[in-house]
C-alpha cells in the first residue's frame, strides 16, 4: 500500500468535509491502510458520530471552512499534535444549485468560500511542513463541472474550473521548485452522495451517475497511485475535444447529451 511504502511511522491524512458522502468513505479506507485521519468537518455532531464508529485513530476537527480564523485554529492544532502530514484531501463542497437572476451574494461567498478559498488557505498553511518533511500529497475533489459547465450551476462550476486551476498551477510550481510533493486532482461526473439529489442522466451508458462507494475506490486508487488527474467517468475526457468545435455546434452537443438540461430537477440535500 502507498502509505506503507512511505515509512513505518503512522501517517496522518487530512480531509475536508470528513463527516459524509465521499470524505467519509476516503476517510474508512485510509484509516484501513493504517494511517491516522483527521477530520474537518463544519458539522461537529456528525463528526463525532464518525469517530465513535471508526474509532481511536479517526480525530474529528470541527472547523468552519467559511471562516478563515477557524481554519488557521484547525491547521494550527494539526500541526502541534502531528507535525506534517502525508495527504491532504481538500474534499468539501457546496452547491448553491439556483438559476443565475436567483442568487443571493451570499450564495456565491459561500460556495466560493467553501470550494476555493478553504482550499487555498489550507493547503498554502499545511504546505510549509510537508516540504520540510521531504513529501507530501495535495489532492483536489474538483468536478466535471470544472471541464464543462451548465445551467443552474454557476456559481458551482465557476468554483471548480477554479479549482482545476489551482491544482495544476501547484503542480507546475512544486516542479519547477524542485519540492516534493505529489497533486491529484479529481474530475468526477454526478455522484449519489445527496449533494446533488434530482439531477438527471440522458445518456447513463455513456454518463452514469456514479455509485460513491465505486468513487471512493477510484478515487483512493489514483491517490495510491500518485495519479495526476482522474476523470471519471471515461466519456468525461471527451470535454477536451468538445472544447475545439465551434461553440454553437459544442453547445448543441451538450444540449444532445442532456448535460444542459441535467440540473432542471436538482434538489440536493
Amino acid at each position: 500500500m502507498y502509505l506503507r511504502r512511505m515509512g513505518n511511522e503512522q501517517k496522518t491524512i487530512v480531509i475536508t468535509g470528513a463527516a459524509s458522502g465521499l470524505g467519509r468513505g476516503l476517510a474508512a479506507r485510509f484509516l484501513a491502510d493504517g494511517a491516522r485521519v483527521v477530520g474537518v468537518d463544519v458539522n461537529a455532531r456528525a463528526l463525532d458520530i464518525v469517530a465513535h464508529d471508526f474509532g481511536a485513530h479517526f480525530i474529528p476537527m470541527p472547523c468552519d471552512l467559511l471562516d478563515t480564523a477557524s481554519i488557521r485554529s484547525a491547521a494550527d492544532a494539526i500541526r502541534e499534535q502531528f507535525g506534517a502530514v502525508s495527504v491532504l484531501v481538500n474534499n468539501a463542497g457546496i452547491v448553491a444549485g439556483k438559476h443565475f437572476l436567483d442568487l443571493e451574494d451570499g450564495d456565491v461567498e459561500r460556495v466560493f468560500g467553501v470550494n476555493v478559498f478553504a482550499p487555498f488557505t489550507l493547503t498554502r498553511l499545511l504546505l510549509p511542513d510537508m516540504i520540510a518533511a521531504g513529501g507530501g500529497h495535495v489532492v483536489t475533489i474538483a468536478s466535471a463541472g470544472g471541464l464543462v459547465a451548465t445551467a443552474r450551476m454557476a456559481p458551482y462550476a465557476a468554483s471548480k474550473f477554479a479549482a482545476f486551476g489551482f491544482d495544476e498551477a501547484l503542480r507546475i510550481e512544486m516542479q519547477r521548485e524542485g519540492h516534493p510533493i505529489t497533486t491529484t486532482v479529481v474530475c468526477p461526473f454526478y455522484i449519489n452522495t445527496g449533494m446533488f439529489d434530482g439531477v438527471k442522466t440522458r445518456l447513463p451508458w455513456l454518463l452514469p451517475i456514479l455509485d460513491e462507494r465505486y468513487a471512493v475506490k477510484r478515487i483512493f486508487s489514483a491517490i495510491q497511485r500518485r495519479k495526476a488527474r482522474l476523470i471519471m467517468p471515461r466519456f468525461v475526457y471527451s470535454v477536451f475535444l468538445v472544447r475545439m468545435l465551434p461553440v454553437a455546434f459544442a453547445d448543441r452537443l451538450l444540449r444532445w447529451l442532456g448535460i444542459a438540461s441535467s440540473m432542471d430537477e436538482f434538489r440536493g440535500r
